[in-house]
């Protein structure tokens, strides 16, 4: 995921000006451009997205899960703008039209060559101060899932597919991503 060749800051209404089907987020006024999901990460978000959405049902639960595309405008204003790959926001408040208007609860990215350095780098920074309880990094060639507690901040862990994954906000709701893609 590479900047878009700028120096001016940019806005949302920069971003609904892009072309159909243009996919861009941005980031403190930065248009980042994102490529195409492959087969595989479309396979791991159809089932993540399936298990909390189940999870949730079952438990009678109030939050809901958005699958990208879904806009997320993490600081209420005009220069952030945000698709996270699975968004699970509790706050209905936050839920309009356009997308969700400050923190998911939980955000969940599938990393790809292209976007790694957003994912591990800038995302959990801003995610953090936004007020992002839980954020997941799922990376597909690594077969490796890293959680961050953003919630009470003192845990972060570095799963692999095999392993039993808890969510920190849903402690009951453990994931095992190679079961879930046989």
């Amino acid at each position: 995921m590479q900047p878009a060749r700028k120096t001016d800051v940019y806005t949302v209404e920069d971003i609904y000006a892009l072309p159909e089907g243009h996919r861009a987020e941005l980031i403190d006024g930065q248009i980042y451009d994102m490529a195409p999901p492959s087969t595989m990460h479309q396979r791991i978000l159809l089932k993540i997205t399936r298990k909390i959405a189940d999870h949730i049902d079952a438990h009678g639960g109030q939050c809901e899960v958005f699958p990208a595309p879904f806009a997320v405008f993490l600081n209420k204003d005009e220069r952030n703008h945000v698709e996270p790959d699975i968004s699970v926001i509790c706050d209905k408040d936050k839920i309009d039209d356009r997308g969700c208007n400050g923190a998911p609860d939980w955000v969940i990215e599938i990393t790809s060559p292209s976007d790694a350095q957003m994912d591990y780098g800038v995302k959990p920074f801003k995610y953090r101060t936004a007020g992002v309880r839980e954020y997941w990094i799922v990376d597909p060639r690594k077969k490796t899932v890293l959680v961050y507690d953003l919630e009470k901040d003192e845990k972060t862990e570095l799963y692999g597919f095999e392993e039993e994954i808890r969510s920190c906000i849903y402690e009951d709701l453990i994931m095992n991503i190679e079961e879930m893609l046989r």
